[in-house]
């Protein structure tokens, strides 16, 4: 029986709002960086939806009912951002706006599957609180930010007073991605106090923490943070559940080839918010994630989650 069954009373299936901003990827893999003002040929390239998509598609894919809390522009990047959403089956309520077009993102991975970015932000951080204010989240159902929607204007002032106003039983989730030192202090503080879960990985926990291990910034994450518990990605060690009053548990990674980490994070990130919609235990739902961030890294691309019997074969029951 699935953990949502109550008897004769229907309950709704959680939904996941991602605010995660969406843009498109240009992915190049190349051997290695160039030297400045060099030049490095590209053995393979993707040009796909990228950001937010990424822990949408993921989360999708698991069967979870997802809408894209944020906003798409208007012209061509804009119309590969539609058609993949609506590949996905991911609603988009709000309005698009027609005066911009959508982000762009260069994704350099080199031959060790690490990834350089540069990015020219477009229409997604131009939302503004009255759009967001049209989203029906209510309690039982699952939002889902990142760091990128705190550091651009008007786009963190967004969504930290849309956060503030949230039924308490809205779960929140925050990942604050690369950016993690360039978020303002007090909208970074605000997140983190309202977040019930903090999804990150070890280079972001050591400097939101302040410390120089993960096990002294999980003391400190689980006492700032993560009102249900931590979630830490450690690579090929796997991850880290944490939670207040309880020891740390690590989960064991999926062995596997890597090719291309872009992404990866995301869809850890995607397929655990399914699990735990669904019903599972918080470490039980962290192996289905390590489970489909190892089979994302063997694939180019940066939306590379895994259909749910994908990761059925690999996880099993």
């Amino acid at each position: 029986m699935n953990a949502r069954d109550s008897g004769a009373v229907a309950v709704a299936r959680p939904r996941l709002f991602t605010l995660d901003t969406v843009m498109v990827d240009v992915v190049l893999v190349i051997d290695s960086l160039p030297s400045r003002g060099g030049d490095a040929v590209a053995s393979r390239h993707l040009v796909s939806a990228g950001g937010g998509f990424n822990v949408m598609s993921a989360a999708a894919r698991q069967g979870m009912a997802v809408v894209y809390a944020g906003q798409v522009g208007t012209g061509p990047f804009a119309d590969i951002i539609h058609a993949a959403l609506a590949r996905e089956g991911v609603a988009t309520p709000l309005a698009a706006d027609r005066d911009h077009d959508a982000g762009l993102c260069v994704v350099l991975v080199d031959g060790e599957g690490e990834r350089t970015f540069a990015t020219a932000p477009g229409a997604e951080t131009l939302l503004e609180r009255a759009a967001l204010e049209r989203l029906d989240a209510v309690a039982g159902d699952y939002v889902f930010l990142s760091g990128y929607d705190l550091v651009y204007e008007p786009l963190g002032a967004s969504v930290t007073q849309w956060l503030a106003g949230l039924d308490d039983d809205v779960v929140v989730s925050f990942d604050p991605g690369p950016r993690v030192d360039d978020i303002p202090a007090s909208w970074r503080g605000a997140v983190l106090e309202r977040a019930d879960w903090l999804l990150a990985n070890a280079a972001e926990a050591r400097s939101i923490a302040r410390r120089a291990t993960l096990e002294e910034s999980l003391e400190v994450l689980v006492e700032v943070t993560g009102r249900r518990g931590v979630v830490v990605h450690d690579g090929a060690a796997g991850c880290v559940v944490a939670r207040r009053g309880e020891a740390p548990t690590r989960v064991a990674a999926f062995p596997g080839d890597v090719v291309d980490t872009n992404g990866a994070g995301d869809v850890h990130d995607g397929v655990f918010l399914a699990a735990l919609a669904d019903g599972a235990d918080p470490v039980v739902a962290a192996r289905w994630a390590n489970g489909a961030a190892s089979i994302a890294i063997s694939r180019v691309g940066p939306a590379t989650g895994p259909t749910s019997e994908e990761l059925r074969a690999l996880v099993g029951r």
